[in-house]
């Protein structure tokens, strides 16, 4: 006599799509966090200038996108999703940064960059830390955009969809960005022969 496996209707109160959908986000999250993971920390370390800082930006955001998955209408699109949670991310720390005496602290040191010392020039090369420097004298939005276009050679459409805002707008904060880049780059190599 053969006997036929009888499957038990699932517990009163689950969802067998619910945990269907859990480990795709599971499984999707753990792709893109080892295909992305050092590029989105490289990402938020530009904006924050703090790689602890950074990696937590980072790591809200992974969570974030989990926590949504079975909102968000187009799979492909996460990793899109999350490049713009960390942007937002690394926004929120800047903002908290921004208060009385942080603030004040902060408007000294985009003045005045504490320069790299000559071990650390060595270290990373001359070129890559007057670039650093002359980035973190732009403002917010620009950097933004120039993080996105050069480090993470995201298309203008992509940064828009990461920033939410417009190509046009993408591509005049890339212009203005990429001007006030080499008059920095040029006036730091003057001052650092």
């Amino acid at each position: 006599m053969q006997t036929h496996a009888i499957l038990a209707p699932p517990p009163p109160g689950s969802n067998p799509l619910v945990s269907r959908d859990l480990r795709s986000a599971d499984a999707a999250l753990e792709e893109l966090y080892a295909a992305h993971w050092r590029s989105l920390v490289r990402l938020a370390v530009l904006l924050v200038r703090d790689v602890a800082t950074a990696e937590e930006v980072v790591q809200e955001a992974f969570i974030a996108v989990h926590a949504r998955w079975s909102r968000l209408r187009e799979h492909d699109k996460a990793l899109a999703y999350l490049r713009q949670c960390v942007v937002n991310g690394a926004r929120s720390v800047l903002r908290r940064r921004g208060t009385a005496s942080r603030y004040v602290e902060r408007q000294a040191a985009l003045r005045e960059p504490t320069v790299p010392s000559p071990e650390q020039l060595a270290e990373i090369g001359d070129r890559r830390a007057a670039v650093l420097l002359a980035m973190a004298r732009l403002p917010d939005r620009q950097r933004e955009v120039l993080a996105l276009r050069y480090y993470l050679d995201l298309s203008e459409t992509e940064i828009a969809e990461a920033l939410g805002i417009s190509r046009g707008a993408v591509k005049s904060h890339a212009s203005r960005g990429s001007a006030a880049l080499r008059t920095a780059l040029a006036h730091l190599l003057e001052e650092n022969p």
